[in-house]
């Protein structure tokens, strides 16, 4: 069972380049491994384990690949597919986190190359767009939310109020543009496929799983909640517990201990102290700037090193999500799975423009807000 561990941390390329990177940062700024566990912020970490032992446990058990392929076969045309996918992975992101529900939507998306002829770099790249616009609405749709949430103190449902009107402003965004670059062209169908078995116990054991962990949550017993769906998949189904890909948990540990060390750096200090001061406008295009660069998380973990989690900040991590590449792993993740290299580039055609529209939109809508 170690195995899978082991070859996946061999090669994941983006953890080794944060540990060269930790090891580097060392080298002008000393940072004493006995710190370490204080740089890391353990409530994100639990809350993701969670997450991710709930999502390969409904994952194991078939329940949304039989889900998919049924609903798949009642569409008529492409648009209509299009627009259900892209409604389906914004909400599977909203409580399942924006990476986890591309590992569930596309690789349905790409079975559908044996069923019908159908652009399916368009349909991930929306896909993409779409998780990181859905999983915007709750405290535990995203990473950088997880972080914001439990910093600011505010309840479950007080954090996804806020965060609603930049939410649904991107949602019906994307709907429209899906409606205009999906035809609705009819579907041919070219071979018929049989509904694969599922585990009605485990779906409903992760069901009720969920709802525990989430109350778990909202009263900061995280840690509790989290060994209570340990014990219970290795009760039921150990499998789910050794399929998991812990190899993400280590990469997001690298992260806050790289952002710690970056922090201490006396350039960085200097470039961000005055960040406090910055104006609105400021502190806005700085955030989604940074998210470009080094990703929506660890900006995130950077920037509340100077700043207070505020409304302008959530929302601004979140719109840095769209754009280049970097700006959220979900579009790594789901390019990555998508195995097509002209991917790549033609995902910019509509990241770029989402980009500039969700930054103009998202800042008058907190103008009209305040």
């Amino acid at each position: 069972m170690t195995l899978p561990f082991v070859r996946s941390l061999l090669h994941d390329r983006f953890l080794h380049l944060l540990v060269l990177t930790g090891v580097l940062l060392s080298v002008w700024q000393p940072f004493h491994p006995a710190a370490w566990l204080t740089a890391i912020d353990w409530h994100t970490i639990v809350t993701l384990s969670g997450l991710m032992l709930l999502t390969k446990g409904v994952e194991l058990s078939g329940y949304f690949d039989v889900v998919g392929r049924k609903m798949v076969r009642r569409f008529v045309t492409e648009r209509q597919l299009a627009l259900f996918l892209l409604l389906a992975a914004a909400l599977l992101s909203t409580f399942l986190t924006n990476d986890v529900a591309l590992f569930i939507v596309v690789p349905l998306t790409i079975t559908l190359k044996k069923w019908c002829a159908i652009p399916i770099n368009r349909l991930i790249i929306f896909e993409a767009l779409a998780v990181n616009a859905g999983s915007l609405l709750t405290p535990i749709g995203n990473p950088q939310n997880i972080l914001l949430w439990g910093r600011s103190g505010l309840s479950f449902t007080a954090f996804s109020w806020q965060m609603a009107p930049l939410a649904l402003a991107m949602v019906l965004t994307l709907v429209a543009l899906c409606w205009l670059c999906f035809p609705a062209k009819a579907l041919h169908y070219q071979s018929a496929d049989r509904t694969p078995p599922w585990q009605p116990k485990l779906v409903g054991c992760c069901l009720a799983f969920y709802l525990i962990f989430l109350l778990a949550l909202e009263l900061r017993l995280e840690l509790w909640g989290l060994a209570l769906l340990v014990a219970g998949f290795l009760a039921l189904e150990r499998k789910v517990v050794f399929s998991v890909d812990w190899t993400l948990l280590l990469v997001f540990m690298a992260m806050f201990i790289d952002v710690y060390l970056l922090t201490r750096l006396s350039l960085l200090q200097t470039l961000l102290g005055g960040i406090g001061q910055y104006g609105d406008v400021r502190l806005w295009l700085t955030a989604i700037g940074l998210s470009q660069v080094i990703s929506n998380v660890p900006s995130t973990i950077l920037l509340l090193n100077y700043v207070s989690p505020s409304l302008l900040l959530a929302w601004a991590v979140n719109v840095g999500g769209f754009g280049l590449l970097p700006g959220s792993l979900a579009n790594l993740i789901a390019l990555r799975m998508a195995n097509d290299r002209r991917i790549w580039w033609r995902f910019h055609l509509y990241s770029l423009p989402m980009l500039l529209w969700a930054a103009t939109v998202g800042y008058l809508l907190l103008v009209c807000l305040r």
